[in-house]
């Protein structure tokens, strides 16, 4: 797990604001340049796999970078995306994917009528439909890979409001999960007693469970009783 790029806009918020992903959707949508960046930034990784996913191997490959600027587009022009957009009816990873989607169909259909039939082309819309299976997974785990980076910002801000002994472990679960090490390696590079270390990183790990189901709740708008869930489907997809 590590800090994402350009949280500069994120820096600015407070932490209640730092959570709230409809604040930056407004701003976003409203023209705020930050916002838009860190839209952005947040969610390319995500627009791109989709596209990838989809068209790789096909003549529609090259167009993967033109695709994920339509999106980006249609998300912030006047009327756009980001305008109708309503927390209050479903979660923003189903939305995003709904806007893929469209720029994903609207380029294959374009496709095959310019070049007569869909066969020359190298394209079925249809056929790359049947596999939106497979697709769909590829944006999942793009989409989870942010959400987890997005929680770890927040562990992250929180940790150094907290003190020390919090950055501490925050930077103990880095070294287990980003560089695969074992408890008793880390405690013998700090020095440290391994079963005070064993006990930091449970709180480590409660501490960022709380943070992805404050990010996953936010982003999905689900009940109480699927937060759990939902998040322990991200991390699976990341296994």
């Amino acid at each position: 797990m590590t800090l994402g790029p350009g949280l500069s806009y994120h820096h600015v918020l407070r932490t209640r604001d730092l959570l709230d992903l409809w604040t930056l959707i407004r701003d976003a949508a409203a023209g705020r340049r930050e916002a838009r960046e860190s839209f952005s930034q947040r969610y390319l990784p995500v627009v791109r796999a989709y596209f990838q996913s989809r068209w790789g191997g096909t003549p529609l490959a090259s167009e993967v970078d033109d695709a994920v600027q339509k999106v980006f587009l249609d998300c912030f022009r006047e009327r756009g995306a980001l305008e109708r957009v309503d927390p209050d009816r479903g979660g923003f990873r189903a939305f995003l994917y709904g806007i893929a989607r469209n720029v994903a169909l609207h380029a294959e259909r374009a496709r095959a009528r310019d070049r007569g039939h869909r066969d020359a082309a190298g394209i079925d819309p249809e056929g790359v439909a049947a596999d939106e299976e497979s697709v769909s997974r590829a944006f999942d785990k793009a989409w989870a890979r942010a959400v987890m980076r997005e929680a770890v910002d927040i562990q992250t801000q929180r940790a150094h409001e907290r003190g020390l002994d919090a950055v501490q472990r925050v930077e103990l679960l880095r070294l287990r999960f980003q560089e695969g090490l074992p408890i008793r390696e880390i405690a013998k590079r700090w020095g440290a007693d391994p079963a005070r270390l064993h006990h930091d990183y449970a709180q480590a790990r409660k501490e960022f469970t709380e943070a992805l189901k404050e990010v996953v709740g936010i982003h999905e708008r689900c009940p109480p009783e699927r937060l759990e869930a939902e998040c322990a489907r991200l991390l699976e997809l990341l296994r």
